[in-house]
């Protein structure tokens, strides 16, 4: 599997991990894959999602790997347990249910190269929808998929750009909110900085809601790329439309969750014994 650790300041946990570690393919999922191989897999995921931290699915993930051994060995990818935490992360968090289809298989090599694919915190939205186009994805999907935003953190490193020497005219960028703009470059002062500062995406950090893009409608996004959404006309309309509707949202994000995951499966693949570690 990829290394996590640095990149968790690019999109939310949930979405982070399904973008880098599901590679594009054509294969058919299925929702039912382990009900006559493993059909404790889920519960199992669940229960050690729920005792551990729900806001880094990748953690309790290694961690179910090793139950799941033995319950049923070699028989539930990484892939598909990280996937699976991914959805229950968003679940438990007051989020929306969906139903994960089964059956990827995991990579007989690294795929920690992958991470210069991300979209930078720093995309526009043209940026943002090619890359996201490259999985299938659309402008919606692009917004809704950006609103798990709600569970995320990011290290100064992500956005000081944005507050501190912007340009040769603004000391911050003129589309983020001047006291948030100020409030951010408090936590981020040099030169003897804490290295873990930085900034929660929304203002319900443990809370799965609509925040988000009410906050980018007060110019208080943290990334610009997440301002953006709101700066262009493209996608104005959704994250209105989402701040006004927590309903439509959630319906919206399980939907693209369910694209984003169909479209990853590797066919060649297998099941790695450890979930670090290729076999």
């Amino acid at each position: 599997m990829a290394s996590f650790g640095q990149l968790n300041t690019i999109l939310s946990p949930t979405v982070l991990i399904l973008f880098i570690t599901l590679p594009l393919s054509k294969a058919v999922l299925d929702a039912h894959f382990y009900d006559q191989k493993c059909p404790q897999a889920e519960h199992i995921i669940s229960e050690t999602l729920r005792n551990a931290s729900i806001y880094d699915p990748k953690v309790p993930a290694h961690d179910s790997k090793a139950k799941l051994k033995m319950a049923c060995p070699n028989i539930v990818s990484c892939a598909d347990i990280i996937a699976i935490a991914a959805r229950d992360a968003v679940t438990m968090s007051g989020g929306p249910y969906w139903n994960v289809l089964k059956g990827r298989k995991d990579g007989r090599v690294s795929k920690a190269n992958e991470t210069i694919n991300l979209p930078a915190p720093s995309f526009n939205v043209t940026q943002l929808s090619q890359s996201f186009a490259r999985r299938g994805l659309g402008l919606k999907d692009l917004v809704a998929l950006s609103g798990g935003h709600t569970l995320g953190f990011s290290h100064c490193s992500s956005f000081e750009a944005r507050v501190r020497n912007f340009s040769a005219l603004h000391e911050g960028d003129p589309n983020i909110n001047i006291e948030f703009a100020e409030k951010l470059r408090k936590k981020c002062l040099e030169p003897k900085r804490d290295h873990k500062a930085g900034e929660f995406l929304d203002s319900t950090s443990s809370t799965f809601d609509n925040d988000y893009y009410q906050r980018l409608m007060a110019g208080k996004g943290v990334f610009g790329s997440d301002q953006a959404l709101y700066g262009d006309f493209r996608t104005r309309w959704i994250v209105e439309t989402f701040a006004k509707d927590e309903k439509l949202f959630f319906r919206e994000f399980a939907a693209s969750m369910v694209k984003l995951g169909n479209v990853g499966v590797i066919e060649d693949g297998g099941v790695r014994v450890k979930c670090r570690v290729v076999n």
